[in-house]
């Protein structure tokens, strides 16, 4: 069934709104003064109500056990591992106990997120990280996204037919950043030695793990079944792992030793190079040699802002960090409404409007001026602000003028010592570019397909040029604490951020009560639809529906919301903590003690 034409009609029944079909002619209708369409993602569905009534009396004797979140932190004096999925967390949780650092946790961690769910990430995308330092307290990133090949110009492909860029295929993958970024952080903040790194991702790889629950149902792909490599590694008997079943993916194991034996040094200049090179070549791309050799990720200063006295930190372009900075800016000019209220979600909806307009400036620093400073002003912020009316959803909503001045995997890593790191990766789009290296078990990511063929653009395709990134991991502060955080899936991530930040700043949660709490997302900063969890509430929907926005009700814990991690050191306790996003199939674990 196509859950986006399941139309509805929903009303209120003792304590439970059911939402139920009815015929398309009745699909549309008026609520206030405003026509809005609700679709519901699935036919049976059950939304928890205000109270009324007698139950409402019950309500309010709460007992202090009773909280609106279903799980709990994980509290420890130990370093933790939050990823989205279990194996992970294990896998990094043991490499913390034999004394590494948080950095060596999450390199293997990674690794064996790429075996496990390598729809979402794996050693053909690209990585970012934010580092705090816990001795000195300071912030450091890094950018191993890689550039388009030197041979890939607007001309080039526009000379083999294309019109635009492909979003998928070879012509969609740039140079992959993640092993190098790998070994820079490594270089600098690691403990162990490199080679015990890979030993759990290449025994997970070669003997194979059972399917998990999440990345199971979304395993079978279209774009897998393009390409006769892709179909062999991914889909053993012609078909793919039932939830459950073992699966195993021996060519990626052998990848994942020639990286743990030979370093990045394998993976861009020997034998996987020689692999990548050979797929690319069948196919007509243009990758060469001298661009998996020479690159090289950047170490860079990240930006921020202060909100309710929160520092939240992001990383620079070319990636969409700046987004959140300037949604978080532009809500400062407003007092906290109630969580969960139609007032906070409508503010929020519109300031993320507002934000993302202003992404069109953003691009490869190296190559274009993107007003960075100008667009996470204060005053730039306030200027925008003013843009949104209390009772009116905007549905086009224009970039501003700031001042020029000077689907993805996200987890974190907490280690004894505090020090933190807040780790994304990402193949981009589910299954990326379709394009799996022969005889390696892994495929390229597609983060080229973002590229435009407009040369004036900011994100213009060029030669050696990074594209525009929608993967972002973060660290916010204050006073002793510090929480590393980050919650995937492409453009909605900004907007996810800044609504964790809210959940914390504007409403005292704890990092699992912000992670489990209602969201809205957005995939566009024009139009008014808006996806929002049903947790949100009728009246809520009610009341957000007769602003003018058209909202698709999601189940109470989409996926189509991002999954989340975080994790939180506190310098004064030393105690750590951690939670794990209940949209995935993750968790938090410690070392043991």
């Amino acid at each position: 069934m196509d859950a986006n034409s399941d139309n509805a009609q929903a009303w209120l029944s003792h304590e439970t709104l059911i939402v139920t079909p009815i015929p398309p002619r009745r699909a549309t209708g008026f609520c206030g003064r405003r026509r809005v369409m609700l679709l519901i993602m699935q036919r049976r569905h059950f939304v928890p109500t205000l109270a009324l009534g007698s139950l409402g009396s019950a309500l309010a004797r709460a007992q202090s056990t009773d909280r609106a979140h279903g799980r709990s932190m994980v509290i420890a004096r130990g370093g933790i591992v939050s990823t989205s999925q279990v194996l992970a967390s294990q896998a990094g949780a043991m490499i913390l106990d034999k004394g590494g650092s948080a950095v060596d946790a999450a390199i293997s961690a990674n690794a064996v997120l790429g075996v496990v769910e390598p729809m979402m990430c794996g050693i053909g995308g690209d990585l970012f990280v934010m580092y705090r330092e816990a001795a000195t307290g300071k912030i450091t990133g890094l950018n191993a996204s890689g550039p388009a090949p030197r041979a890939m110009t607007i001309e080039v492909l526009k000379a083999k037919g294309l019109t635009k860029m492909d979003s998928t295929g070879i012509h969609s993958a740039t140079v992959p950043g993640t092993v190098r970024g790998w070994e820079a952080m490594h270089r600098r903040y690691g403990k162990l030695p490199w080679n015990k790194l890979f030993d759990t991702s290449i025994h997970l790889a070669t003997d194979g793990f059972p399917m998990q629950e999440m990345v199971g149902r979304v395993w079978e792909s279209a774009l897998v079944r393009k390409d006769a490599e892709g179909v062999r590694v991914f889909y053993p008997n012609g078909k793919a792992p039932e939830i459950g079943e073992m699966y195993r993916n021996p060519d990626l194991g052998r990848a994942m030793k020639l990286i743990a034996t030979g370093g990045a040094d394998a993976f861009y200049k020997g034998e996987i190079a020689t692999a990548i090179l050979g797929k690319s070549a069948k196919l007509g791309g243009l990758m060469a040699a001298a661009d998996l050799a020479t690159f090289e990720p950047e170490w860079v200063t990240p930006i921020s802002t202060v909100y309710r006295g929160w520092r939240v930190h992001e990383l620079p372009p070319n990636g969409q960090g700046l987004a959140a900075l300037s949604m978080l800016n532009i809500l400062e000019n407003f007092d906290a409404a109630p969580p969960f209220s139609s007032t906070e979600f409508h503010r929020k909806i519109e300031a993320m409007k507002l934000a993302y307009a202003d992404l069109k400036f953003v691009g490869d620093t190296r190559t274009v001026k993107v007003p960075t400073a100008g667009m996470i002003s204060k005053p730039y912020a306030a200027q925008r602000a003013k843009l949104i009316k209390p009772e009116e959803a905007n549905c086009a909503v224009q970039p501003g003028a700031p001042p020029m001045s000077s689907d993805t995997t996200y987890f974190s890593v907490v280690d004894r010592d505090g020090n933190i790191a807040s780790w994304i990766q990402s193949v981009s789009g589910l299954w990326a570019s379709g394009v799996t290296v022969d005889g390696m078990g892994f495929h390229l990511h597609n983060r080229g397909g973002g590229f435009s063929f407009d040369p004036s653009a900011a994100n213009a395709l060029a030669p050696g040029k990074r594209p525009f990134h929608t993967i972002i991991p973060a660290i916010m502060q204050k006073d002793d604490l510090h929480i590393g955080f980050g919650i995937m899936s492409g453009a909605n991530q900004p907007l996810a951020h800044a609504q964790f930040v809210s959940y914390i700043a504007d409403h005292g949660m704890n990092l699992q009560a912000a992670l489990d709490a209602p969201r809205f997302t957005k995939g566009r900063a024009t139009g008014c639809e808006v996806t929002i969890e049903s947790r949100a509430g009728l009246d809520t929907l009610r009341e957000l529906s007769s602003k003018g926005h058209q909202i698709t009700i999601a189940q109470p814990y989409s996926a189509r919301m991002g999954r989340g991690n975080a994790v939180m050191h506190n310098a004064k306790t030393k105690v750590n903590s951690a939670a794990s996003d209940p949209r995935a199939d993750g968790s938090a674990i410690p070392q043991p003690e």
